[in-house]
């Protein structure tokens, strides 16, 4: 088997492990920025990152208190809000731009609850990317709100995009790779 066959059964064994925390199980202290870096990193790194793109960096998380898209910390600390939301941006950020990430996030706060929006949203993304690793039909029923309707979508899409990445894009030689980044 190749090497590049070897990466990818590899990271197909590890979405079986795929687990974004709920809010209970989110620090119920405040962290400073390198803890939160960190905490992001240990969850989402496996799936999301690699040594060219990072999923979460200081500067990034800087600039999302200064677009406003989160608040900014209280004494350099950030808490269970904070880090909610850095978890439906990063995730959300492989699909979406930040301007829209930012509406979904003010759209699902003015229509539920943080807690039960954010426990809802992960629970959502690990059915969505276990179903379509599976192969299985991951359904948006046409009886649900609107709001569940675009979170689904809105999840969907991610999935799709991780299944795409960890199976065909990784098993390409990374120089096709590098030249479909640049656009040549």
């Amino acid at each position: 088997m190749s090497k590049n066959k070897d990466s990818i059964n590899a990271k197909l064994k590890k979405i079986n492990n795929f687990h974004i925390p709920r809010w209970q199980e989110l620090p119920k202290i405040d962290i400073y920025l390198d803890q939160l870096v960190s905490y992001l990193e240990t969850y989402l790194n496996p799936y999301l990152g690699s040594e060219d793109n990072l999923v979460i960096t200081k500067t990034m998380i800087n600039n999302y208190v200064k677009q406003q898209i989160i608040p900014a910390p209280n004494k350099k600390k950030y808490n269970r809000d904070h880090i909610a939301s850095l978890f439906v941006i990063c995730i959300l950020k492989q699909v979406y731009s930040i301007n829209n990430i930012a509406e979904f996030i003010s759209y699902a706060g003015k229509t539920t609850k943080l807690v039960l929006a954010y426990n809802q949203f992960c629970a959502e993304v690990e059915n969505a990317v276990f179903a379509v690793f599976k192969g299985d039909e991951y359904e948006i029923p046409a009886d649900i709100s609107i709001e569940h309707k675009l979170l689904k979508s809105v999840i969907l899409s991610f999935a799709h995009k991780l299944y795409v990445e960890t199976t065909f894009l990784a098993s390409i030689p990374s120089k096709m790779n590098d030249k479909n980044k640049s656009g040549q």
